[in-house]
């Protein structure tokens, strides 16, 4: 992978779709939260990525950043929440898409059919990921440049929208709409960290990276660029045209396509064609995460510390099949058991969401962490490229991101004004016992391979 690729990866791991609709149903005041995270969070988030992939260009990403730190256990243990939350969060993803799909094209689809759906779409997705990276890299690469056709669009449409004369906007854009509010929109403020991270994604292949030192640097500059753009201007194109309230997780894609560009046959076919990028987007997201969540755990089982089958790899070229398929087990079940006691596929699109985030959170306090320790025990290793201002500059920026990221687990756990989310909460801490578990079984696996 060259510069182009690793900036199309790794827009196609951040720059999410179901991201925008939950921000933009903050209301207005979303679009100061960008700004102000995107300061105080992105930027310094992207510039440790770039540290420690440059510093550590390894194969297996977060799992080797945080060994190198604290050693294979802790490694592995936010690798297993890493996995895990991919499988959780594919779930919540392919239900998305069928969803939108059901609305553009089969409105009377059952939601029983949707769940069928998203299986499919969740073993297609372990095909891809079987195969070699040249090839499976090309379905981020074109769901990034359709993800970035369909933001441009939205973003247009929402702007010749909001200057044609006489048009009432949807939302109250006055000054005082712009400022934050601290109360139950914080459950999805969360959601912009939620969707800032991703970085550290393209390191995990990092042994297929033709020059690492040199173009991870350039990709994590030119990508953010793309991303933050896009999260601002697409917010604002969404609440133009839709009231905050009215944002639906599932469908408000569709429902904000249709109204910039109207009735007509031409508006309508522009709308659908965008839906169908958007469609494909969706996959492009659950494949480019599985791809780099899976050599992260099969990293990790190679060194031992998860058990054997999470090792297993394709003869053929070396792509984490074990890892793959398991994950593709577990998607499958997590869809099947949410699906029986969810009510509407918004429901279950946002309880796996949650469930899954905390997971998803958890490893990046570790990384954060350990780019500073480094910096302490590994201090005379090369850093092809160092974060400005020395180990005082390091020291701020860990503290304020493990800060911002804690904050964001314990907003998707506890709701201001009504209190803790129990099922996330208890579904988090199972997770990591089971994490516990498998790591048993690995060590147990060792002591017999020992014996014999």
């Amino acid at each position: 992978m060259g510069v182009r690729d690793m900036t199309l990866f790794t827009v196609s791991a951040i720059l999410l779709l179901d991201t925008l609709a939950a921000s933009a149903s903050i209301g207005v005041s979303s679009i100061s939260w960008w700004l102000i995270m995107g300061v105080i969070f992105f930027i310094p988030y992207g510039l440790i990525s770039a540290e420690l992939g440059t510093t550590y260009p390894e194969q297996g990403g977060i799992y080797s950043w945080i060994r190198h730190a604290f050693g294979s256990r802790w490694g592995t243990r936010a690798t297993w929440c890493y996995w895990l939350n991919t499988a959780m969060w594919n779930a919540s993803i392919f239900i998305l898409f069928s969803g939108v799909f059901a609305q553009m094209f089969f409105p009377d689809l059952s939601f029983t059919t949707q769940i069928a759906m998203a299986i499919g779409i969740t073993w297609l997705v372990v095909v891809i990921t079987c195969l070699s990276l040249k090839i499976g890299k090309w379905v981020p690469n074109t769901g990034a440049t359709l993800k970035t056709i369909t933001f441009a669009a939205i973003v247009v449409g929402g702007v010749v929208y909001a200057l044609q004369p006489g048009v009432q906007l949807a939302n109250d854009f006055s000054l005082q709409a712009f400022v934050p509010e601290w109360g139950s929109s914080t459950q999805y403020v969360s959601t912009i960290i939620y969707g800032m991270l991703g970085f550290e994604l393209m390191s995990s292949a990092s042994e297929e990276m033709k020059n690492p030192q040199r173009d991870i640097p350039r990709s994590i500059l030119s990508s953010g660029l793309i991303i933050f753009l896009s999260y601002i201007l697409g917010t604002f194109a969404i609440l133009a045209v839709i009231p905050a309230g009215d944002i639906n997780l599932v469908e408000g894609l569709v429902d904000t396509l249709r109204l910039l560009f109207g009735e007509s046959q031409l508006g309508q076919l522009a709308a659908t064609t965008l839906g169908i990028f958007a469609l494909f987007t969706f996959f492009s997201n659950g494949t480019t995460w599985a791809i780099g969540a899976n050599r992260a755990a099969a990293e990790s089982a190679a060194d031992g510390e998860l058990p054997k089958l999470f090792a297993v790899e394709s003869a053929k070229n070396g792509s984490p099949v074990g890892a793959t398929v398991l994950m593709g087990i577990v998607c499958t079940g997590v869809l099947l058991a949410y699906g029986a006691v969810a009510g509407t596929n918004e429901d279950l699109f946002w309880s796996l969401f949650a469930a899954s985030a905390v997971l998803f959170i958890l490893p990046y306090i570790a990384v954060v962490a350990a780019f500073y320790r480094a910096r302490q025990i590994d201090g005379e290793r090369s850093r092809p490229f160092r974060v400005p201002g020395g180990n005082t500059a390091a020291l701020g920026m860990s503290s304020l991101c493990v800060f911002l990221l804690a904050l964001t687990a314990l907003l998707f756990m506890y709701v201001p004004g009504s209190g803790f989310d129990w099922p996330v909460v208890i579904g988090s801490v199972g997770c990591i016992l089971l994490g516990e578990v498998a790591m048993r079984i690995a060590e147990y696996e060792n002591r017999r391979d020992a014996e014999k």
